[in-house]
């Protein structure tokens, strides 16, 4: 069986408001984040299954005959599953040779991959393919680079499969799914996560596969149908941290201080609510300059409020005053202690405030980039459409 190429690319995500206060039944808003995460799939005639990562220098190969031990007790092909396949894991991991229950990041790529492709492709023939994978997205930082990752492999190995359409046409540049096949790519990527993360909340691969700005509460993830494109900068402090360690001490100053700590997770609720109903405005009505008067005045009181919770850390602080003097508004996005932060920027702020900008952040040790949030969810591409520089890497193995 000879594939044919598929290429796509799913966004990262950020949450705009509602960090933390979302574990005791808040509002929160995650954004998809246009740096974004590709995957060439390429049918081959090799005989072997082929992962190239090249973010993480890793490029992996086995014959197919090793695979089809593997799924010698399939009895049919399963479209989608409830739950992870506790015996199909258990034989990955033997293969890999990672049994001890620690898996690093390689590690857990690799079994996402073997399982989802082992899954669609085992009860038939296993197809020789080669999957490469480069992503924009700085890893272990909060922006949700491993669903967008998962959501790739889904959407890759789904279509590769024949189990939904190729939604891209003759002439296209790109083109998306529809709603049935998204959810079902959802679901598969949600169980690329499990192997990865354990528990997962499914807001990340939820923007990665629906893309725009979804609504988070007590567990029920819902799309909103239009969002503007904001143009942002995202800064990438460097600073480590642990996102169990600060959501532990949220807790804690929750159960020292309630009658301090639950009006400032509801306010920090009221923020969210109150930036959806402004996106939703500029969605309906021209954009004027006080709509981002209200979204630069929400920036800065949730920020506040973070590091009220004891989320906040001194690299935030300088990303936060480095930026207000050139006149733009930012704040942490993610669990904080470091990590991301986002700033706004308005339509009219010039390339050469954003250029300094940039640079000043890059002077304290940060990593900046100039993107936007809103833009689409999970992507078929035609080769034409892929940026250059993509390219040439997926096209390289």
């Amino acid at each position: 069986m000879q594939l044919k190429d598929v290429f796509v690319s799913a966004p990262g995500k950020a949450i705009l408001h509602g960090e933390h206060a979302v574990v005791h039944g808040k509002v929160a808003l995650a954004v998809s984040l246009n740096m974004r995460t590709y995957l060439h799939l390429k049918g081959t005639t090799t005989g072997n299954v082929c992962i190239n990562l090249p973010n993480i220098d890793t490029f992996l190969c086995w014959d197919l005959a090793e695979l089809k031990q593997l799924v010698a007790y399939y009895c049919g092909k399963r479209e989608e599953m409830k739950r992870l396949d506790a015996e199909l894991i258990r034989r990955l991991r033997e293969f890999i040779g990672v049994t001890n229950g620690n898996l690093d990041t390689c590690n857990m790529a690799i079994l996402a991959f073997l399982y989802i492709y082992l899954s669609l492709f085992g009860s038939g023939e296993l197809p020789s393919l080669t999957v490469t994978v480069w992503s924009e997205l700085p890893t272990g930082t909060g922006l949700g680079s491993s669903a967008a990752y998962s959501v790739c492999l889904a959407a890759a190995l789904l279509c590769a499969s024949g189990t939904i359409p190729t939604p891209l046409k003759e002439g296209d540049n790109t083109a998306r799914w529809c709603q049935e096949d998204l959810e079902l790519i959802n679901s598969w990527a949600f169980q690329g996560e499990m192997i990865i993360h354990g528990n997962p909340s499914g807001v990340d691969n939820a923007v990665g596969t629906w893309g725009g700005m979804l609504r988070f509460l007590a567990g029920k993830i819902i799309p909103l149908s239009r969002v503007p494109l904001l143009r942002i900068l995202l800064t990438n402090t460097r600073v480590p941290r642990s996102t169990k360690v600060l959501v532990a001490g949220v807790k804690d100053k929750i159960n020292k201080y309630p009658s301090i700590m639950t009006p400032v997770l509801d306010s920090v609720d009221a923020i969210s609510c109150t930036c959806e109903k402004v996106l939703s405005e500029m969605t309906c009505e021209p954009i004027t300059g006080e709509h981002y008067n209200i979204l630069e005045e929400l920036i800065d009181i949730n920020q506040h409020h973070l590091n009220v919770m004891g989320v906040g850390h001194p690299s935030l602080d300088i990303l936060c005053r480095v930026t207000l003097t050139k006149g733009l508004h930012s704040k942490l996005t993610g669990a904080g202690g470091g990590g991301c932060g986002i700033t706004l920027l308005r339509p009219e702020t010039d390339s050469s405030v954003v250029q300094a900008t940039v640079q000043d952040l890059k002077d304290c040790g940060f990593d900046c980039w100039e993107t936007s949030i809103g833009g689409p969810g999970v992507q078929q591409h035609s080769p034409l459409s892929v940026k250059e520089e993509v390219l040439e890497i997926l096209n390289r193995y």
